[in-house]
């Protein structure tokens, strides 16, 4: 399927509906990082004696871990049928693939910033923005 293109407007116009997607993707991976620490932390436990453990927190984890790959998968499906390229979920960083000059670029957009203001050639990624 190719690519859906955006211009400057209609990327600004789409993060009415992309910018909640791209907090909630934010949340869910911190989510994710935190469960895989606690996971650390609970074999680290269960490495040593294991006293103390309480019994449902392997469980829990295991919900919560299960959660946010969840939310993820799902948030991740949604801002790809919007024609939306993440690109790191850390960051909330994403791309809007326009044309410029008869040549496909991408307009970048990251969580925090108030618009799509920003572009770069498809090779040279976040280091290379440069303002619309």
């Amino acid at each position: 399927m190719p690519l859906r293109t955006f211009t400057p407007e209609q990327a600004n116009a789409a993060l009415a509906v992309v910018r909640p997607l791209v907090e909630r993707l934010v949340g869910y991976r911190a989510d994710q990082l935190a469960v895989e620490a606690r996971g650390a932390e609970l074999a680290a436990h269960v490495g040593g004696n294991g006293g103390g453990l309480d019994p449902a927190a392997p469980a829990a984890l295991v919900a919560a871990g299960e959660a946010a790959e969840e939310g993820l998968r799902e948030t991740l499906e949604r801002l790809d049928e919007l024609g939306v390229v993440v690109k790191d979920l850390d960051a909330g960083l994403v791309d809007f693939p326009s044309e410029r000059d008869g040549r496909t670029v991408l307009l970048c957009w990251q969580l925090g910033e108030d618009s799509v203001a920003w572009w770069h050639d498809l090779d040279t990624g976040f280091a290379g923005r440069q303002p619309l």
